[in-house]
């Protein structure tokens, strides 16, 4: 929803683009600094409590963010609000694990993901309703029900779970050192990728060194401490570590085709944003359908076969998609994300399934932010991976030319760049999925 909102906002507060983006950029950055900071609160405080107050927390920034007057406040309030949100996708899947028998695992995260493609269809669609009836702010108050609802339905269906804890925080302080260095590495990587334009070549070297130096001594502190934030340990378990890189792996390929196909829809294919809307949903339809199918397979046959298969699926739908032309139909672009979408479901629910099999009772809900990191630093990887290599060679190809100077006789280029593009991102694809064959079959009859 808010993506759609970013122009009305960007008038509203007569601001620029790069720093209307910010509404946006601190929502994912937030979360992905804190995902494992609640995950690992919610071990000693409890799941179900995290969760509740998580609901409580994104409801009051919801609120603020509607009241704002200037753009920093909104940023700030967005702040807020992704706070409460990383608290409840930090404890989510745990809480699934705690609630759901171990055999009914698949099942329940496959109903979860029909959640999330429900959202994914219905977002577009009624924020552009509001603020084509309303305005912007209206977009913050829509979910308030819902979530004050959830909030009253949490407090009284998982009050039975509040008062479960994992281990005794007492005797395991908080890693304060491992948080400040992920917060400044994480917030570093993403200014880097989000402002590469006009940048020298050496700037970027000295700054992508610095990245390098700074993720090197996180490793080597979180290694040497007890209790560390990055437990990293659990990478031991190679199933464990195969699952979360390729968690990420898979929501940068799938937030590069988000960020991009709008773009062709509308500048080279010239259809109307309610059309656009339309041929979009098309990705989270399928995962709507496929994602129970995945769930109730993987509790019957594990989830090396359908994983790898999933990712292998998407590379073949990112392939597709590099034959679409100035010429293709709506219909066309929608069939090819139809499978990109088949194969994201075919993997997600398998692939957080094996999250969360491979670690102990007392690392649950460290291992549910850990997950939950992943995603998220898979989707600022994939959009700052698709402004980078669309960006870089569409310029190129062009003699200098920049997207918002684009006009019909650049079509041909554009195609070529978006082809390039969705090329690369099915090699990454195509890795991960070989990355994910490696991993390590386990059947029902063991994991129960």
């Amino acid at each position: 929803m808010i993506n759609v909102a970013l122009p009305s906002i960007m008038r509203s507060f007569g601001t620029s683009l790069p720093q209307t983006e910010w509404v946006v950029l601190i929502y994912l950055l937030t979360i992905t600094v804190f995902l494992l900071f609640w995950g690992r609160i919610a071990d000693s405080l409890g799941l179900s409590f995290v969760y509740i107050v998580g609901m409580a927390v994104f409801s009051v920034g919801s609120v603020a963010c509607y009241f704002s007057v200037t753009l920093v406040q909104l940023i700030a309030f967005r702040f807020i609000q992704a706070m409460g949100a990383s608290m409840m996708m930090a404890t989510g899947p745990a809480i699934i694990k705690m609630v759901f028998p171990i055999d009914q695992l698949g099942k329940a995260l496959g109903l979860i993901g029909v959640s999330t493609s429900v959202g994914l269809m219905t977002g577009p669609l009624i924020s552009g309703f509001l603020i084509h009836s309303y305005s912007w702010r209206e977009i913050f108050l829509v979910t308030l029900p819902v979530s004050l609802f959830a909030c009253c339905a949490g407090w009284i269906f998982l009050k039975p779970f509040a008062s479960q804890k994992v281990f005794n925080k007492s005797r395991h302080p908080f890693d304060w050192t491992g948080m400040s260095l992920w917060a400044v590495l994480i917030s570093l990587a993403v200014f880097l990728s989000t402002h590469h334009v006009g940048v020298s070549a050496e700037i970027l070297v000295v700054e992508a060194f610095l990245c390098l130096v700074l993720f090197l001594f996180f490793v080597r502190t979180e290694a040497r401490k007890e209790n560390p934030l990055f437990p990293l340990f659990l990478f031991h378990n190679h199933s464990f570590g195969i699952a979360i890189f390729c968690a990420a792996l898979s929501f940068a390929v799938l937030f590069v085709v988000l960020i991009l196909t709008p773009f062709y829809l509308d500048y080279v294919l010239s259809l109307s944003a309610k059309d656009i809307g339309c041929v979009m949903m098309a990705l989270p339809i399928s995962v709507f359908f496929v994602s129970p199918l995945s769930g109730f397979i993987y509790n019957h046959i594990g989830a090396r076969l359908l994983t790898t298969s999933g990712l292998t699926i998407a590379a073949c739908g990112l392939i597709l998609l590099c034959f679409l032309t100035t010429e293709s139909s709506a219909f066309d672009v929608a069939w090819r994300l139809a499978v990109l979408g088949c194969g994201q479901a075919l993997f997600l629910t398998p692939n957080s399934a094996t999250v969360l099999e491979n670690v102990g009772p007392g690392q649950t809900g460290v291992s549910s932010g850990m997950l939950a990191t992943a995603r998220n630093l898979g989707m600022l990887v994939g959009v700052s991976l698709a402004g980078l290599l669309f960006g870089v060679i569409f310029s190129r190809v062009s003699g200098g030319f920049d997207l918002k100077q684009y006009s019909p006789c650049l079509a041909e280029i554009f195609m070529y760049a978006l082809k390039m593009t969705f090329a690369i991102t099915a090699t990454i694809s195509i890795f991960g999925a070989v990355l994910s064959s490696l991993r390590r079959n386990v059947p029902l009859t063991e994991r129960s």
